[in-house]
């Protein structure tokens, strides 16, 4: 058997069904019970906003909300508005709904690039790269779908790599060379490893902590290949009232800054559990 055949298609989960006008159908992201990740939702709508703008026109921002927890076995309907069509802008919005519920929202801006001043803060410096790293074993994630990336965590406890920032990511399989079906698989893995990440510095990972994703936010700076290795570096920013706020970016192995990232998270410690 191939090896990509043993992870989930991530070009599948792309494949959208246009059901109407602007109206589209998102495959399930897991064929078991579960909830339904914020990770997929998030490229799908994405994707569906794309497929009604001009191809010259790449996303550079979206603003999404999480909205109620779904079924990760069920198909998700995108429905997207055209909010603004302009000479170089073109702005949607996605409402993606599960049985007739809201879900999820986003709003995303796409742009012709234009000539301009080409400046980036630097990448951090104590992460070592993929290669050095090529030792350590590979995390595959539990979570279905994120098992279709190569990760590299930098953090290590108890002698075992954790899913928080910084890690090194990219994609099993190889995929076309369209910038813009690179942003939405980029985007679905901007969501992955935040929750951990906003917690207050130097907390336990192992502490019980139920984080929830309230609402995320993307800047696409520059075109990036995610089949090959990207770093994914944010750090808390406050934790106040129950949520947790977290910045932060996504390099090149050149330390090209290609997207940055914020993402708030909802940090509520479950009742004691009964003895």
């Amino acid at each position: 058997m191939p090896e990509t055949d043993r992870y989930p298609d991530i070009l599948g989960l792309l494949d959208l069904e246009r059901i109407g006008e602007d109206v589209f159908s998102a495959p399930a992201s897991s064929d078991r019970p579960g909830p339904l990740l914020g990770s997929p939702v998030a490229s799908q709508s994405l994707r569906a906003a794309s497929l009604t703008v001009p191809p010259d026109r790449t996303p550079h921002s979206l603003h999404a909300y999480f909205l109620r927890s779904g079924r990760g076995d069920g198909p998700v309907r995108l429905e997207v508005e055209r909010t603004r069509d302009g000479r170089s802008f073109a702005t949607r919005r996605v409402m993606a709904s599960q049985e007739g519920s809201p879900v999820f929202t986003l709003a995303a801006s796409f742009h012709t690039a234009q000539p301009g001043d080409d400046w980036q803060i630097s990448k951090p410096v104590d992460v070592p790269g993929p290669e050095e790293m090529a030792g350590s074993e590979a995390l595959v994630s539990r979570s279905g779908v994120v098992g279709a990336f190569d990760v590299l965590p930098a953090v290590v406890e108890a002698g075992r790599p954790s899913l928080v920032h910084p890690y090194w990511a990219r994609l099993r399989q190889r995929i076309p060379d369209d910038p813009v079906l690179h942003a939405c698989v980029l985007t679905f893995v901007t969501d992955v490893g935040v929750n951990a990440s906003a917690r207050v510095p130097g907390a336990s990972l192992r502490e019980r902590l139920a984080g929830v994703s309230l609402d995320h936010a993307v800047w696409f700076h520059r075109p990036a290949r995610v089949d090959d290795w990207l770093l994914f570096s944010v750090e808390a920013v406050t934790n106040s009232g129950s949520r947790g706020l977290a910045t932060g970016g996504v390099y090149t192995r050149e330390g090209v800054l290609v997207a940055s990232i914020a993402q708030e998270v909802l940090l509520r410690t479950p009742p004691p559990r009964p003895s």
